[in-house]
C-alpha cells in the first residue's frame, strides 16, 4: 500500500465579523435535562474585508445549556449587504464554559473570551452574484459573548 502524504492543514482567512445585538433571553425552563432559552436578534452590523452591511432584526438564537457547561446554539437571521443583497445565515455553535462562567453569561455579565470555548460553522443562503462566494466556502466562526451583543469573527477555510 502506498504511503499517504502528510495531512495538509487548511489556512483560515478572516472574511468579516458579525456584531449582533441581542435582547434579554427568554427562559423556557428545563427541557430534557437542559436549560432552554431563546434570545431574539435585534440588529447591528457586519464589517470586514469581504463583506459589509447590517444585521436585520427578527432572527433568533435557540440555546440548550447542559449542566456540565456545554451550550448548543442554533442561530438563524439575515443581513443586508451594503449593495442591498439580503443574505440568510444559519449558524450552529458550541459554547463550553464552567458552571460559574455559564451563570455569569446567563446573567449577561462581561466575561473574557479566553475563559470559554465558543465556535460556530455559519452557512449562508444567498442568490447568485457578488456574494455567491459565501455558498462556495466553508466557514468557521469564533464567538465573543458580551452583555448585549455577540461578535462572531468569521473565517473562510482555504
Amino acid at each position: 500500500m502506498a504511503e499517504s502524504p502528510p495531512p495538509i492543514a487548511p489556512a483560515l482567512e478572516h472574511a468579516f465579523s458579525l456584531f449582533v445585538d441581542v435582547a434579554v433571553p427568554q427562559e423556557q425552563g428545563v427541557v430534557d435535562g437542559r436549560q432552554v432559552r431563546f434570545v431574539a436578534i435585534t440588529g447591528e452590523r457586519v464589517a470586514g474585508p469581504r463583506l459589509q452591511g447590517v444585521v436585520l432584526p427578527g432572527g433568533g438564537d435557540w440555546q440548550a445549556i447542559h449542566a456540565d457547561g456545554l451550550a448548543l446554539l442554533e442561530t438563524r437571521y439575515a443581513i443586508r449587504a451594503d449593495d442591498g443583497t439580503v443574505i440568510g445565515i444559519t449558524n450552529p455553535a458550541v459554547r463550553v464554559a464552567s458552571e460559574a462562567l455559564t451563570h455569569r453569561l446567563a446573567h449577561d455579565e462581561p466575561v473574557d473570551p479566553s475563559e470559554y470555548y465558543f465556535r460556530s460553522t455559519p452557512r449562508f443562503t444567498v442568490p447568485d452574484g457578488d456574494h455567491g462566494w459565501l455558498r462556495r466556502h466553508i466557514f468557521v466562526g469564533v464567538g465573543i459573548r458580551r452583555p448585549t451583543q455577540v461578535e462572531i469573527q468569521v473565517f473562510a477555510v482555504a
